[in-house]
């Protein structure tokens, strides 16, 4: 009589190892990329809520959104990225930056994000 082998060997064990070893590196490296980009989201709709900021002028409103961005220790936004300009009743505010992190050797991950939120008299942001 003659058994078959059941299960996994030792090499597909360690090459299955291998490639979620590969993945959880590259899941480390991109978590705080997006991590940082839903803090910006999160500032945006927090500002478009606060009352009285679209009354304001952009200087102070791109104060009060790094304000906010500091808390979540932000800290690849800077104030080129911020554009804010004047709409039919307040302020459309983009945001656009990018985020280079090296991943192996030579190899980079480049992140593109951006991030739109209307600033409306009212606080209502929509």
């Amino acid at each position: 009589m003659r058994r078959t082998q059941r299960g996994i060997t030792l090499l597909g064990f360690i090459i299955v190892l291998a490639v979620i070893g590969f993945f959880a590196y590259v899941g480390m490296k991109l978590f705080p990329m997006y991590s940082e980009y839903y803090s910006v989201k999160s500032a945006l709709k927090g500002l478009a809520n606060e009352s009285g900021v679209a009354a304001s002028d952009p200087a102070r409103i791109q104060d009060l959104f790094f304000r906010r961005l500091y808390i979540s220790y932000s800290e690849n936004v800077k104030p080129q990225n911020v554009k804010i300009r004047r709409v039919d009743n307040g302020w459309q505010m983009d945001v656009q930056y990018e985020v280079r992190r090296p991943l192996i050797g030579n190899l980079d991950v480049v992140g593109k994000f951006h991030a739109t939120q209307m600033l409306r008299r009212g606080g209502d942001g929509v």
